[in-house]
């Protein structure tokens, strides 16, 4: 990664080729590496350099947006003339804000790691061999991937913001294989360091082993215990709906408003880029402070997010959540934190006197979005809990849920996982739900 003087020098220097007018650069640098393995074997190393500038032109209340990675003076000016040129098409927006000045917030601790940034192909191939080890020496082969990640991101305007941040991230997904069940182990963070390769194999084994021979158990409404990869993935469903745009459209559940219980009185939801599992950029994309926000306060939405067009829209402060303007997407839940409650997984387990214990969801589709219900499966571990200890493996089982239905009354561990899918980053504990709604069985 270049050093953030760099991007900042990159980023002026677009705003200095400009001349008159509003305009935003926005550089952003990823360095992205991946190694990927299956069968026991590492099958794919790829890795991915590239420094990106964006402009964004606003210009008599039309907006324009071009992007290159030719960081040339002339690719650049050519750039700022297509922004403009694309700005001149564009239909006016008599609501559009203007650039904005804004103080750089801090980072929060842990946001960037040198050891992940630093890391190198042996590095990876050494986790992944670890992980693959754990899988032989139970009989079974794994799949999955080690990955490491640095981002550099500098936006800077013509009313005088410039901003940096420097992040890192990391991650180990494993799915251990038998004949005839699976077994699947996470760990995402921004510290290489942490990541187990031969903790995480080894636990992805055992729930491959203890998942052998699965028997069918009837659909139905069953008490549910998701695990964090399993829970993170169902409320991904959920976070779109603290969009001020999706609330003003009416395709959330808030747009029947705020200061509502929608959920149980354990239930506490809030977006904090400072967690010390997802510590992340302090900023926007449009530059602004990201606020640290209660969502869900003991059941209670509190607050939807907003950009600045959103904010100007509704006549609401700027939250700090923008995507890079203009976004059909409006402002997003970046950071979501669901937060624990006092138990132990054990506990749960050992309080339930019939139910199903999960390791994960998978192709989860909406059925209906405002009543938050979606159908989806079960997959890589799912066990019977008979008095309080877990008696077999069962087979996999189709769902068709309420999110908001499965948050009435629900409990959670004490301790939170981060979990991880292409398009989100979670925060979550274990989860305990009552009623949950299986449709139908399968026969593995």
């Amino acid at each position: 990664m270049s050093p953030r003087s760099l991007r900042e020098a990159l980023a002026q220097r677009v705003l200095s080729l400009a001349g008159r007018g509003q305009l935003e650069a926005l550089v952003h640098e990823e360095s992205l590496a991946l190694t990927r393995f299956t069968h026991n074997a590492i099958h794919q190393n790829l890795a991915e350099h590239d420094v990106n500038v964006r402009v964004r032109a606003l210009v008599d209340g039309r907006t324009g947006v071009a992007a290159t990675n030719d960081l040339s003076d002339a690719s650049l000016a050519a750039t700022i003339a297509r922004a403009r040129a694309i700005a001149a098409l564009a239909p006016p927006d008599p609501a559009l804000p203007g650039l904005a000045f804004n103080d750089e917030p801090a980072a929060p601790p842990g946001a960037y790691s040198e050891a992940t940034a630093s890391a190198s192909p042996a590095d990876r191939a050494g986790i992944a061999a670890a992980t693959i080890a754990a899988a032989e020496r139970a009989g079974l082969w794994a799949a999955g991937y080690v990955t490491t990640a640095s981002t550099g991101l500098t936006i800077a305007n013509t009313a005088g913001t410039l901003v940096s941040f420097d992040g890192t991230t990391c991650g180990l997904n494993v799915k251990a294989n038998g004949p005839d069940a699976s077994g699947f182990a996470e760990r995402h963070g921004n510290d290489v360091a942490a990541l187990d390769g031969t903790a995480l194999g080894t636990l992805a084994a055992q729930k491959a082993l203890a998942g052998a021979r699965p028997a069918s158990v009837a659909p139905g409404a069953w008490t549910v215990i998701l695990e964090p990869a399993a829970f993170g993935e169902l409320i991904s469903h959920l976070t779109d709906h603290f969009s001020a745009q999706t609330v003003d459209e009416g395709s959330s559940f808030l747009a029947d408003g705020l200061e509502r219980a929608y959920m149980g009185p354990n239930v506490t939801i809030a977006d904090d880029f400072a967690h010390p599992l997802l510590a992340g950029c302090p900023f926007d994309f449009e530059g602004y402070p990201t606020r640290r926000l209660p969502l869900v306060a003991a059941g209670v939405a509190k607050h939807v997010v907003t950009d600045a067009a959103w904010a100007k829209r509704l006549n609401l402060a700027n939250t700090g959540h923008g995507l890079p303007a203009p976004s059909s997407d409006g402002p997003q839940a970046r950071h979501v934190v669901v937060s624990g409650g006092t138990k132990t997984t054990e506990q749960l387990i050992a309080e339930t006197a019939h139910g199903l214990l999960i390791t994960r969801l998978w192709y989860i589709r909406s059925v209906d979005r405002r009543k938050t219900i979606v159908t989806g499966m079960t997959r890589d571990g799912t066990f019977e809990i008979r008095d309080g200890q877990l008696t077999r493996a069962v087979k996999n089982l189709r769902f068709n849920q309420s999110i908001l239905a499965s948050l009435a009354a629900p409990e959670f561990s004490h301790d939170q996982h981060r979990t991880t899918s292409y398009d989100y980053q979670i925060v979550v504990p274990t989860a305990k739900l009552p009623a949950f709604h299986f449709t139908s069985t399968t026969d593995f």
